[in-house]
């Protein structure tokens, strides 16, 4: 763990809150992150994808530095979430799956419930500081919309417990299956809410969750989402340093959005396209390749947006923005991740310790501050951006798994590499674990080994010829596995076979 010399507290203990700022407030930087649902690695234009327009991010990317070897901090969406705002691995966090409370019921899987219109995920730990605590503390004006998934509606980590001054969006990720919900979640104290509360979206409720009916529903979450976000930003200005989370829904199925002229580009451009029969949380849908294609351009225009309003109101020079995913691509709802060559060349989709699973874009923008223009091999994790904003605060951090990664946004002097990085995923039974070029990949107790350098697709199963990598790396999932009775994995033996 790197303490920063010009600190905020002085101690690391978990239950430590920042008390102090800088006595100059107006030079800290501001901070947005942005997060896509299960964008993968070759879902951008700048990343290889041949099919989707992404201008905005292209050019976020020419401007600014893209990395090529960052990874989530799991291969779903609420763990991996868990790890960037706790700054733990997936072996330590709390949260380490799609775990569901339901009202009257116990703890059950993932989308198995009948109704679904109550429902939230596993909770936060309430002793372990998360992001948006660090930056509330050290005297940010805090703003998160898009994606909870930190715990259910009443529980002991929601927003408004969390360092969050303003929410819009969905506090339970199961609702975020559907862009047309009926309702969706709001906490604002510049409104005086005191907890988080619903909002019913009275057009939406007219026609029926299911059938033909639901495609009369108006009221698009993901636009009426970014909405929020731009109104929270063009209330910012060089007063008050601001961190913004946008948490976007897109691409992630259900595949449907407003019939504009955005889709219908993309409609006359896959001609020979498919349509999805609903099953389970996701209704029908038509033409699933122009949906696609159509909700990454979207999520594109939003980022436009964003740095346009922050040119506009004079804050891009001071304001350091993070694109990026919280997992691999998936292949829900009717989305086709072999058409359009997802996974940039890698193996392993959503909910795999594969590199297609967890590897994912990240582009970093700071004008003046990060260098234009640079591609970038570090090896970095969702649980590195803790200890890097505070690196870039001047701030004490919290115990965590991370290594900031602040000096190479600044030029690369003095950056840290990592011995190894670690994931874990109970749903199906994988671990996985890098340590340099050597990639690990634990499948029901099995370790399978590869050389990421010589096989960036995970075809070739070395564990045979190296017995000494394959008892190394086990002895580190040993020593970096905390058990979890609720989210079980199988340990890889002790030694090699």
């Amino acid at each position: 763990m790197r303490i920063h010399s010009k600190l905020l507290c002085g101690t690391a203990l978990l239950s430590s809150a920042l008390s102090c700022t800088d006595s100059d407030t107006d030079s800290r930087p501001n901070v947005i992150v942005i997060l896509a649902d299960d964008l993968g690695y070759g879902d951008l234009g700048c990343y290889g994808q041949p099919f989707i327009e992404t201008p905005n991010l292209d050019r976020m990317a020419q401007e600014g530095m893209r990395f090529t070897q960052a990874y989530a901090g799991s291969p779903v969406s609420a763990p991996s979430r868990a790890c960037l705002m706790t700054g733990q691995h997936s072996g330590h966090t709390e949260v380490r799956g799609n775990k569901e409370y339901w009202p009257g019921s116990p703890l059950v899987q993932y989308g198995v419930v009948q109704e679904y219109s109550v429902s939230g995920q596993h909770p936060y730990d309430p002793g372990r500081i998360i992001l948006p605590e660090i930056f509330k503390e050290a005297g940010y004006a805090t703003g998160m919309f898009g994606k909870w998934a930190g715990g259910f509606e009443g529980s002991v980590s929601t927003p408004d417990k969390r360092g969050i001054d303003e929410f819009y969006g969905y506090i339970c990720q199961y609702m975020a299956h559907l862009y047309f919900p009926n309702f969706l979640n709001r906490f604002s104290r510049s409104l005086g809410d005191t907890v988080v509360v619903r909002e019913v979206l009275e057009d939406n409720v007219q026609y029926p969750m299911s059938g033909k009916e639901y495609f009369n529903r108006t009221q698009y979450s993901a636009d009426m989402i970014h909405r929020k976000a731009m109104e929270w930003l063009d209330g910012r200005s060089a007063d008050e340093p601001f961190f913004g989370l946008f948490t976007y829904t897109l691409p992630h199925a259900e595949l449907v959005q407003p019939k504009d002229s955005l889709l219908q580009k993309y409609e006359s451009r896959f001609v020979d396209d498919k349509t999805w029969e609903g099953v389970d949380r996701y209704n029908e849908s038509v033409h699933t390749h122009a949906q696609f294609a159509a909700m990454i351009s979207r999520l594109d225009i939003y980022v436009g947006e964003i740095l346009a309003k922050l040119k506009e109101k004079g804050l891009e020079e001071n304001t350091l923005v993070i694109f990026t995913s919280d997992n691999g691509p998936h292949e829900e709802g009717g989305a086709d991740p072999v058409f359009f060559g997802r996974d940039g060349k890698l193996r392993g989709l959503k909910r795999q310790c594969y590199e297609g699973g967890i590897r994912i874009p990240f582009i970093v923008r700071w004008p003046g501050h990060v260098p234009e223009g640079k591609e970038n091999g570090h090896q970095l994790a969702f649980y590195d951006m803790m200890p890097t904003f505070c690196d870039m605060l001047g701030a004490g951090c919290p115990e965590t798994d991370g290594i900031s990664f602040y000096p190479t946004l600044m030029g690369g002097k003095g950056q840290k590499e990592h011995d190894f990085l670690y994931w874990e995923f109970h749903e199906t039974d994988q671990i996985g674990v890098r340590m340099g070029d050597w990639k690990m990949v634990v499948i029901n107790g099995v370790p399978h080994l590869y050389y990421l350098s010589e096989d960036i697709h995970e075809d070739t199963d070395v564990a045979a010829l190296n017995p000494g990598i394959v008892k190394e790396m086990i002895g580190i999932i040993r020593d970096n596995h905390t058990e979890s009775p609720l989210f079980p994995v199988t340990l890889p033996y002790r030694q090699a076979k």
